[in-house]
């Protein structure tokens, strides 16, 4: 586990801005410090050598100076630092998300739901602890600590050469006890993570459980994860605690070799009171940030150890076969405008999932102004064809619209899209619609186009100021299927997209509520649309104009 993973600085902007604001604070926080030890030695020596009031006071004003600008600085530092902790998450967060969006559902899926939500949110808010605590004192470890280990050479050069000969046992025991606590600190993130994964899967299946009266184990089983959770923060505090009284012991020690070596030459003359009073202040601020690195590693620990996984997701050293191929900026076709632009055309198209072909040499045709449905038994690839549409797996061959190449990416100008799961979000009705829209209110165009939506996706019923809770809480299956099949048609209204592509939309919905989704969808097809439907309900496939029936691929 590195003090600061570069990756830090690649992937958040935010902390390259920390690291040089922390630097020119620490810089001057240093000068601070040295001009205090220089104020306070000089008040004292005033008093000592019985100097009357008047000369000692102009001294003691710049002292007091000096302690308000230290405390001004520490503040802007630890402001500088929960600041850039914020931003930090912030931007960390919606690279993983904007990442999460790339790879696609197949790649989400294929994690734990549970630890993904684990890092993106409590393990990324642990990193307050790193920017707050740990790093203000790595960049003073690496500013103040030369700075001032060269005055005290250069006013005593035996404390000076005493500090370069003790310093080194610091960071030695503090590799030491890093090496400890970085086993103990990963060992309590997985546990957290078993607790976070076991809980959300018993959750998940609770009505299954009480059906068949199981729902004690896991009681049982969630309490052992718990109680091995209990016992590993334990031990990391138990380590933290004796590693932070092994170094204030070793701090300590040297303050208390070069407070010995500096007295016996007072006693013998060979220093001067004010020269060794000063070295013996600024002996303690040499060691302190040292000191302190290794007290606030314990509290860091935890951020560094869920942005080693976040980093992960980030980085692109995951499976290329699973990945979307990359897209050509200059390769890639330019936004189609207004309808009518044609067939969509699948040419030679083949996709794989893994080393499994699901999809070989497919040719098809899609015919504007016509509702096409793509049908099979479960598990022959419909849903796989629409995520390559999307992006989501990558695809061989051509797919053209109208005679020109489309390419999927993250923005789909051509397509609109809604699939089997509604995917609504809290809020209201009318911002699960038109998601993204700045203004969705009643009477905005927005809102007349979010009304005309609901309409054609057979939901007229549904309020568009209805508020949801989280995954469209307050809603039936049937109407959060229609929302969901709005959203798209809204899409598709309101960004002229030529192709509109449901999964499955209506296996939720009895007869009325399919017969005034499908009136909606032939309005979008007379437009002009391509609409494709993946569906085998008896009332989707006789509304159909065109059917595509997917063929199971025998595997040898």
């Amino acid at each position: 586990m590195r003090p600061l993973d570069p990756r830090l600085l690649r992937y958040a902007s935010a902390a390259r801005r920390f690291l040089l604001i922390g630097a020119l604070l620490g810089f001057a926080q240093t000068l601070v410090v040295v001009a205090f030890a220089w104020f306070l030695t000089r008040a004292i020596t005033l008093l000592v050598a019985g100097e009357p009031l008047t000369e000692i006071v102009p001294t003691l004003v710049a002292l007091a100076a000096v302690i308000v600008l230290r405390s001004l600085l520490i503040w802007l530092l630890e402001v500088a630092a929960n600041r850039g902790a914020a931003q930090v998450k912030s931007q960390l967060r919606a690279k993983v998300m904007a990442k999460l969006a790339e790879r696609g559902p197949d790649w989400v899926a294929s994690q734990q739901s549970a630890r993904l939500a684990t890092v993106v949110t409590t393990g990324l808010d642990a990193l307050d602890n790193y920017f707050a605590r740990y790093l203000p004192q790595l960049l003073l470890t690496a500013i103040a600590t030369p700075i001032l280990i060269a005055v005290m050479l250069w006013q005593d050069l035996p404390s000076g050469l005493t500090v370069i000969i003790v310093i080194p046992l610091i960071p030695v025991f503090m590799i030491l006890i890093g090496r400890v606590t970085q086993s103990v600190q990963q060992d309590q993130w997985q546990a957290l993570q078993r607790l976070s994964t076991g809980f959300l899967d018993v959750v998940g299946g609770l009505g299954t459980l009480k059906i068949y009266g199981r729902e004690r184990r896991q009681f049982d089983r969630i309490r052992s994860t718990t109680e091995q959770y209990r016992t590993r923060t334990i031990k990391v505090l138990r380590v933290s605690f004796l590693s932070g009284f092994v170094l204030e012991l070793a701090a300590s020690l040297s303050v208390a070799l070069i407070a010995v070596s500096i007295g016996l030459r007072l006693i013998d003359g060979e220093l001067l009171l004010g020269v060794g009073l000063f070295v013996l202040l600024l002996a303690p601020e040499a060691f302190l940030p040292v000191r302190q690195v290794g007290a606030q590693f314990h509290a860091a620990a935890d951020g560094l150890a869920a942005a080693e996984e976040l980093f992960a997701i980030l980085d692109d050293d995951f499976n290329k076969a699973d990945a979307p191929a990359p897209v050509d900026p200059a390769a890639a076709p330019v936004a189609l405008g207004g309808l009518g632009a044609g067939k969509l055309r699948l040419v030679d198209v083949s996709i794989r999932r893994g080393d499994t072909v699901v999809i070989d040499r497919m040719d098809a045709e899609f015919a504007s102004g016509q509702i096409s449905v793509l049908r099979g038994v479960s598990g022959v690839g419909k849903s796989t064809l629409v995520a390559a549409l999307l992006g989501f797996v990558p695809l061989t061959g051509a797919v053209t619209l109208g005679g020109v190449a489309v390419a999927a990416g993250p923005s789909r100008p051509w397509l609109a899209w809604a699939g089997q799961r509604p995917g609504l979000v809290r809020g209201t009705v009318a911002e699960n619609v038109a998601l993204g829209a700045a203004s969705a209110g009643q009477g905005t165009p927005t809102g007349t186009l979010v009304a005309q939506a609901l309409d054609w996706a057979g939901a007229a019923e549904v309020s568009p100021a209805t508020v949801l809770g989280v995954n469209g809480d307050g809603l039936s299956g049937g109407q959060a299927q229609r929302v969901a099949a709005a959203r798209a048609i809204y899409r598709a209204l309101a960004t002229e997209c030529q192709v509109v592509i449901l999964d499955e939309p209506s296996s939720a919905l009895d007869v009325d509520a399919e017969a005034g989704l499908l009136a909606g969808l032939r309005r979008l097809a007379d437009q002009g649309r391509v609409v494709i439907v993946v569906s085998h309900r008896p009332g989707v496939l006789a509304a159909a104009d065109h059917m595509i029936e997917l063929q199971e691929l025998i595997h040898v």
